[in-house]
């Protein structure tokens, strides 16, 4: 090989490394748009009676949101919020209990988190006939090395009462 030929091959490979590179940072970073899967299902109940309908929410594979009491302050719980409803009266929202969990970057303290699915629960008592409740889910999801914004899902409880 010529020493030129072999001076070029030096030069290229270091030029063809960096635009592989630049390729890479340019591509657009893989980052969902929410954390947290709302199931609606439709749901009976019945009329006049105080029943309890089941919201499930399902947290994506390798995050974790704060559950609805974080053991700090500064930790943004998962709350869910929702509209009056004409012929429902609604109770105050039952959350589960989170799991207590640590993480590598400091395993001295645990967090109280929800992972995988949880199921909120809706204690009310409804009119016969079919209904709505709209409402809203904030939360913060984490990953095992960051925390992002706080998220807010849409929810739709469809029910009737019989």
């Amino acid at each position: 090989m010529s020493r030129s030929l072999f001076a070029g091959l030096l030069i290229a490979l270091p030029v063809a490394l960096v635009a592989q590179q630049v390729g890479t940072l340019d591509a657009p970073a893989v980052k969902p748009k929410s954390y947290v899967v709302y199931g609606a299902e439709p749901q009976n109940v019945a009329a006049g009676k105080r029943s309890v309908l089941e919201l499930h929410f399902r947290v994506l594979e390798g995050y974790h949101v704060n559950s609805h009491t974080p053991k700090s302050e500064l930790l943004i719980p998962t709350r869910i919020e929702l509209q009056p409803a004409a012929g429902v009266k609604s109770e105050a929202v039952e959350y589960p209990a989170g799991t207590s969990y640590s993480f590598s970057f400091d395993p001295t303290e645990k967090l109280d988190v929800y992972t995988g699915s949880f199921t909120v629960k809706l204690p009310v008592v409804a009119e016969a006939g079919a209904h709505t409740v709209d409402g809203t889910l904030r939360y913060q999801a984490c990953d095992h090395a960051a925390c992002y914004p706080p998220k807010s899902l849409p929810v739709q409880v469809i029910f009737t009462a019989k």
